[in-house]
This record gives structure tokens, sequence and C-alpha cells, in this order.
């Protein structure tokens, strides 16, 4: 008599003989398909996903991957944000920057990562992850080490412009790092965590530049002391990332064999595949083609620019409300913790309801309400207190932006697909960051009537987008099942990728329904072209 395993094997082998038989994807070859495929033809086998085994799996995931890029994305938030804290501390008037000079260094950053788009999804398509992320660690840090010895704003700008470049892959990679780990149902949380390190940005690096500018070092001021130290910090950490973190769970070495079966199984009702390092061309016709693509596009237009101008001039905006250099440092910190629980509040929301849509436009209603607030509350002692409660509604915003990454990574699929449009993504998002600032400048202090009007205007096209794009994902969930139907499958799809594994797996129906339909999921196929792909809104 068979046992499990050999039933296993024989399925697997089955479903990928299937595949290559499938006259929809009749063209492709081995090299075409996910490098899930040529593991399990390697091991002759798979296994059943179990609560048990699914939980082992996943908390070593979540031990071994998570932390290391949990700390890239803090340092990468704080090495940005530096510059807002040496403001504070009198970069403006030692530099000598007038006018626009002090926006052009927070838009600079935004500039670089724009240009550097089209190249970071060529290299996240064809490069180890992990080593991907390491080598531009390395660099930024060093970039923002050179800060230190800029005394003017061509130095600065230079500087700035080179720590741009090199941080241009940080969150497209970790984009890629979610979608390659964690089920679709998992994303939100996964994603809104490291997202949320700009809230603990706020928090420790006002706190720690709080104490770092006390420091008389006799020869540095105290905002070369901040760079330096974040920098070196930087540097340093990039070793950590080059041999703790994995390039994909087909090749991470704290897994064991099962182990990569299993994260596999876990991965395969994504139906968005694993890693495939074969660039792609009619994939990217379809993510330019794709109007999804543009309308998350201008999704992160529409909340970097007040993301932009807000993060650039926050502390300045509330110094204008009567606070000395130090007190203004310390009052950003409730502001990191509204933009902690605003993340991982709406991320958690989102999993729970398995919509993302009514979350977001939930999220546009405070950063509306302080915007609004700011525009009429006169500064003025006796009002202190009710401007850092709009300017804490607003902080709300940070929330925003990890839905959209992971609306926009659960609803596409292909490798090459995938990274060019989250590269369309970040070219928005960088545009965006480009006109924030400058939609503020030192002249305007204190109302900075301009880029407050401008943000509130935003939010509320945030909420029609959020609507337009929710109603677009239903009409293609029809096209999909019409697709179906015609090709003589059920028009209705058991989507085990938002379920949870106690019932999508122990349920022997759903288990045997949905098997049936992720016979394309390690296709390296698009969502286009994979009819039984179910978006979700």
């Amino acid at each position: 008599m068979p046992t499990n395993n050999e039933d296993n094997s024989k399925m697997v082998i089955e479903n990928v003989d299937h595949v290559e038989q499938d006259n929809s994807f009749k063209n492709m070859t081995m090299a075409d398909k996910d490098k899930a495929i040529e593991l399990l033809k390697q091991t002759g086998r798979s296994v059943t996903l179990t609560p048990e085994n699914n939980k082992t799996v996943l908390r070593k995931i979540d031990l071994r991957v998570l932390p290391v890029i949990l700390a890239i994305y803090f340092l990468q938030a704080l090495d940005k944000a530096t510059l807002a804290y040496a403001s504070v501390f009198g970069l403006v008037k030692d530099a000598n920057l007038v006018g626009h000079e002090y926006s052009w260094l927070g838009a600079i950053v935004y500039l670089a990562q724009l240009v550097a788009q089209p190249l970071i999804a060529y290299f996240l398509v064809k490069f180890p992850l992990g080593k991907f992320m390491a080598i531009t660690t390395l660099c930024w840090g060093i970039s923002l080490t050179c800060m230190t010895a800029a005394h003017n704003f061509g130095g600065l700008l230079t500087a700035r412009l080179f720590l741009g470049i090199f941080e241009a892959g940080v969150a497209p990679a970790f984009i890629a790092l979610t979608q390659m780990w964690w089920r679709r149902r998992e994303q939100p949380v996964r994603l809104g965590a490291w997202y949320a390190m700009n809230g603990v940005t706020n928090m420790l690096g006002s706190l720690i530049s709080f104490g770092l500018g006390h420091i008389d070092s006799g020869h540095l001021r105290p905002y070369q002391v901040i760079f330096l130290f974040f920098g070196l910090i930087t540097i340093a950490y990039s070793v950590v990332v080059f041999y703790f973190l994995p390039d994909s769970p087909i090749t991470a070495k704290f897994l064991t064999e099962d182990d990569k079966l299993v994260a596999i199984e876990r991965l395969k009702a994504n139906q968005q595949g694993i890693e495939n390092d074969i660039w792609k061309w009619e994939h990217v016709k379809e993510a330019v083609l794709d109007l999804k693509t543009w309308m998350w596009g201008f999704m992160m237009f529409s909340i970097s620019v007040p993301s932009g101008g807000i993060s650039t001039f926050g502390p300045l905006i509330v110094k204008a409300f009567g606070y000395d250099s130090f007190e203004t440092i310390l009052f950003n910190i409730p502001f990191g913790a509204v933009q902690l629980v605003a993340t991982m509040g709406g991320a958690y929301l989102a999993t729970v309801l398995r919509k993302k849509s009514p979350v977001l436009v939930l999220l546009c209603l405070p950063p509306i309400a302080g915007a609004a607030m700011l525009l009429h509350l006169p500064r003025s002692a006796s009002h202190k207190g009710a401007l850092l409660t709009a300017y804490y509604l607003i902080s709300v915003y940070p929330g925003i932006t990890p839905l959209i990454y992971s609306w926009s990574a659960a609803n596409t699929a292909g490798e090459t697909k995938k990274k060019v449009t989250t590269g369309f993504l970040f070219v928005f998002q960088c545009a965006g960051n480009v006109l924030g600032p400058n939609l503020y400048t030192t002249g305007e202090a204190p109302l900075y009537k301009r880029g407050l009007l401008s943000n509130l205007a935003l939010f509320v096209v945030l909420m029609g987008l959020f609507a337009a794009q929710a109603l677009y994902l239903v009409v293609l969930n029809k096209k999909h099942a019409n697709r179906r139907v015609a090709l003589g499958k059920s028009a209705h799809v058991i989507d085990r990728s938002m379920m949870k594994v106690q019932k999508a797996y122990t349920d022997g129906e759903i288990a045997e329904e949905a098997r049936k339909n992720e016979e394309h999921a390690f296709d390296d196929a698009t969502d286009w072209q994979n009819e039984d792909f179910i978006y979700v809104y």
C-alpha cells in the first residue's frame, strides 16, 4: 500500500506534468517556471500543510527573517530622518541654507530613488535578495557617514543624493520578501510591522537624537554627531544582514528540507510563486497596461506628497508652536507612537476583515481633521494643546502607505510583473516625496498654509481612489469567473490564501476543491494569465 509521502509525490509530479501540458501555458519551459517546482522535483515529494507544521515553520520565519527586516527599515527610516533632527540643532543656519535649499535636501533622496527604480526592478529579479540588501545597507551607511564632513548645500546635497540611490531598493525588496515568505492573509501585519519602524524611529530616534544633541565633542556640531553615529551603526549592521538574511525559502539554511516543503505549500495558495530570476518583457508590458498598476501609483503619489512634506518639516511645524529645540524633539515622540498604533492597527483590521479598501478610507479621516485644525487654529500659547492634537491626528497617515503596498502585493502575480509594479509604485511615491517638501518652505513659517491645504485635498482624493480601485477589482474577479466557466471550470474558486490554515487545510472538501485551482501556482504566471487568481479588495 502506498504511503502518504508516495501519494504526495505522485500528486506533485502529476500537477507539474499537468501544468506543462495545459494549453494556456504550453509555451512555458521548466526554466520559465518558479524555482519551487525544481525543489519539488528534486525531492520527489510534497507535504500536507497542517496547523501544527504551519505554526512551526511560520514561527521560524518570523523569528529569523522578520527581525532582520525590521532593523534594516528602522535604520533606513532613521537615516532619512537625521535631516529633520539636524534642522532642529542648527543645520539650516550653519550651512547657510536659504530659500528652497533645505526643502531640496529632503526631496533629493526621493528624486534619486525615482530615477533608480527601473534598475532596482531588474536587480530584484536577477540578484539574490539577501545579498542585495546587505550591499545596499553598507553603501547607504557610508553615504550617511560622509554627511558629517559636509558643510554647505552642495556637499549635503551630494551626500543625500547617494543616500537616496542606495536606499532606493529597500522598500521594493521588502515587498518582494513579504510576497516570498508569507501567505496573503499574513502579509498586511508583516508588511505593516516593518513599515511601522517609521513610528519607532520617531520615538527612539527622537530620544537618541535628544541625547546626542547634548554631546559636546569640541570639534563636531550636534547634528554632525548624529550623522556620524547613525552612519557607523548602519555600516556595522550590513554585516549582520549579509550573514542572517536568507535569499529565499528554497535556499534558506535555517529551514530543513521538510520545512522548505512546508514553506512552499504555505505559499501555493497565493498563486504568486516564490522565486524566478528570468526577466520577462511580456510581464513588463502587462504591468504597464494594467489599470490597477496606475491606480496604485496615483494612490502612492497622493499619500507621498503629505508624507514627504510632513516628515521633512514636522519638527519645524512643532517648533513653530512655540517650543525650543529639545522640547520639539521630545514632542515628536508621541507622533511616532500614533504612527505605530495606526500602522499596526490598520494592518490588523485589514487582516480581520480580509479587505483593505474600507480600512484605507477609515485611515484618511484623522489626517483630514488634523490638517483642517492646523489651517484654522491660531499659533498662540493658549492653543498649544490643540495644535499638538491636530499634529498627532495627521500622524495617522503612515498607516495608509503599507496597506497600499500590501494591497498591490496581494493582487499582482508573475515575478517580473511583481517587481515592475512595485517599481511603478515607488516612482509615484518618490515623485510625491519630491513635491511634498517643496510645498513647504521655511519662509512660510509658522502657518505653512500652502503645504497643509494641498495635504488636505490629497487625503480626500485618496478616498475616491480607494473606492474606484475596489470596484475595478470586483470587475476583474467577474472576468476571471467568466474565463473559468469558458474553460469548463467552476465559476467559484476557493481562495485558501486569505483563510486560516485550520479551516483551509483540515476541511477535506475545501482542501480538495482548492487544490484543483492551484495547478498554476508555480508557473510564474501573471494575475492576468492565471484565471484562478482571485483579487482581494
